[in-house]
C-alpha cells in the first residue's frame, strides 16, 4: 500500500462519520433555536442542563473511541469477529452504567444544577429538563458503543443512517411538543429521549445479526475499562473547562449564559465536524498498526494533519462571514444578541488550530495513545484554561475572559499533539497495544 491513504479512502470514512458526529449537535442547535424563542430563562435553563447531561455521556466516550481503537487493530490483523465482539462488551457496559446513571442523576439533578447556576428561575427550568433527559442516558451510551465497533471495522455508513433516523424524527417532534403540545422546555427533553431510543434500538439490532457471542465477557470488559480510565480522565479535563465556563457565564448574567450557550453549541458542532477526519484517521491508523504497517500509519498522520488545517481554516472564514446573520437564527432576545460578539470572534479564530488538534487526536486515539492524551489534556486545562476562567469570574471579565481561556486551552493542546507526532512514540505495532 502506498504511504498515507488516498483522499477518496479518507473521505469514504470521514463523510459518513461527519454525518454521525454532526447529527447530535445539529439537533441541539435546532433545539436551541426552538427553545431560544421561548425567552432568555428557558434558553439559560437549556444551557445549564445540557452541560450537565453532556458530562454524564462524555465521561464515557471510551465506549466509542476506546472501542474503535481496539476493534480497528483487530480488524487490521484480519480478526473481524473479535473486533465485533469488542462492540458486544461495550454495549453491556453501556447498559449497566446507563441504568446506574439514571438513578444517581435523579437524586443529584437539583443540587448539581443549583451549584452551577445558583437558585432562581434558570435553575428551576434546568432541573425539569434534566430529570426527563436523563432517561435517555442508556440509549446515548449504547449508541456510543455501536459507533465504536462499527468505526473499528470501517463501517461508517450504517451508523449515519441510524443516528439520522433518531435525530431526524426528533427534530420534527421537538417544535411540535414545545409549541404545538404546549409542553415548553420539557417538550425538548422528551424529543431528545426519543432520538436516543430510536438510534440505540438500531445499533442493538446490528449487533444481534452478527455471528458472535452475545454474552458478557468480564475479561474483555476489564480491558476496555483500563483504556477507558485514561479517556475518562481526559474527558473530565474537557468538562472541567466547559462546566466552569458555563458556571461563570451563568453567574455573570442571564444574557451572558444565553449567549454562551449559542456560541458553545456552535463550537461543539464545529469540533465534531472537524472530528470527522479524526474518525477516519482513528480507524485507518489502528488498522495499519494492527497490520504492522508503520509507514502507512505515519503517512496517514501527516496527511490528516494537512487536511485538518485546511478544513479548520475554511470553517473559520465561513463563520466570520456569518457573524452578522447567524446569531439571530438562535434567539431574538436583544440582550443575548448584544453579548454574542464577545465570544464569537474567539470562536472563529480558534478554528484553524482546532482543525489540526482534532485530526491529531484521531491519529493518537487510533494508535491507542490514550495515556499521553490524558496527560496533555489535563495539562492544557490546568495551565491554559482554568486560571483564565476563574480570573474572569473574580474580575468580572465576562465572556471575553471565558473565551480567552478556551483559546489558551486549544493552543496548549496544539503544541503537545504536534510534539507527540514528531516524536513517533505513538506508533506501536500489533493487534493489541502493549
Amino acid at each position: 500500500m502506498a504511504e498515507g491513504a488516498p483522499l477518496r479512502q479518507i473521505l469514504g470514512l470521514a463523510v459518513p462519520a461527519l454525518g454521525v458526529l454532526a447529527a447530535e449537535p445539529l439537533y441541539l442547535l435546532v433545539d436551541t433555536a426552538v427553545v431560544g424563542h421561548l425567552g432568555a430563562v428557558p434558553l439559560g435553563g437549556l444551557s445549564v442542563a445540557a452541560i450537565v447531561l453532556a458530562q454524564v455521556s462524555t465521561q464515557l466516550t471510551f465506549l466509542s473511541y476506546g472501542t474503535t481503537a481496539r476493534a480497528a487493530r483487530l480488524h487490521g490483523a484480519g480478526r473481524r469477529a473479535d473486533a465485533v465482539a469488542e462492540g458486544v462488551q461495550a454495549t453491556w457496559l453501556a447498559v449497566a452504567v446507563g441504568v446506574a446513571l439514571i438513578i444517581v442523576g435523579q437524586v443529584f439533578a437539583g443540587p448539581v444544577v443549583r451549584l452551577l447556576a445558583g437558585p432562581g428561575p434558570v435553575a428551576d427550568a434546568a432541573v425539569g429538563w434534566l430529570r426527563i433527559a436523563l432517561f435517555g442516558v442508556p440509549f446515548i451510551l449504547i449508541t456510543l458503543a455501536g459507533n465504536g465497533w462499527m468505526r473499528g471495522v470501517q463501517d461508517t455508513r450504517r451508523p449515519l443512517l441510524y443516528v439520522l433516523a433518531g435525530n431526524g424524527i426528533s427534530a420534527v417532534l421537538c417544535p411540535v411538543l414545545v409549541y404545538g403540545a404546549g409542553w415548553g422546555l420539557d417538550g425538548s427533553a422528551v424529543a431528545n429521549v426519543c432520538a436516543q431510543l430510536i438510534a440505540a434500538t438500531l445499533f442493538v439490532r446490528a449487533l444481534v445479526v452478527e455471528r458472535v457471542a452475545r454474552g458478557p465477557h468480564p475479561g474483555k470488559m476489564r480491558a476496555q475499562l483500563t483504556l477507558g480510565r485514561d479517556l475518562v480522565l481526559r474527558s473530565l479535563a474537557f468538562q472541567a473547562c466547559f462546566v466552569s465556563a458555563t458556571a461563570v457565564a451563568a453567574h455573570t448574567s442571564t444574557a451572558a449564559v444565553g449567549a454562551h450557550q449559542v456560541v458553545l453549541q456552535l463550537w461543539i458542532f464545529l469540533a465534531l465536524v472537524l472530528d470527522s477526519l479524526a474518525i477516519a484517521a482513528q480507524s485507518l491508523v489502528g488498522a495499519a498498526l494492527g497490520a504492522h504497517d508503520e509507514g502507512q500509519a505515519r503517512g496517514l498522520a501527516r496527511r490528516i494533519t494537512g487536511y485538518g488545517l485546511i478544513f479548520g481554516t475554511l470553517l473559520g472564514v465561513l463563520f466570520a462571514a456569518l457573524a452578522g446573520v447567524l446569531p439571530g437564527v438562535f434567539t431574538s432576545d436583544g440582550s443575548v444578541l448584544a453579548e454574542i460578539p464577545h465570544a464569537w470572534w474567539f470562536f472563529v479564530a480558534m478554528q484553524p488550530a482546532a482543525g489540526v488538534v482534532f485530526a491529531l487526536d484521531g491519529v493518537l486515539l487510533g494508535a491507542g495513545d490514550a495515556a499521553f492524551l490524558r496527560t496533555a489534556t489535563i495539562g492544557a486545562a490546568v495551565l491554559g484554561f482554568l486560571p483564565m476562567v476563574w480570573a474572569s469570574f473574580a474580575f468580572d471579565w465576562g465572556l471575553v475572559g471565558i473565551w480567552t481561556g478556551l483559546c489558551a486551552f486549544m493552543l496548549v493542546r496544539l503544541l503537545t499533539v504536534l510534539g507527540r507526532l514528531h516524536s513517533g512514540r505513538w506508533a506501536v505495532l500489533g493487534a493489541v497495544r502493549a
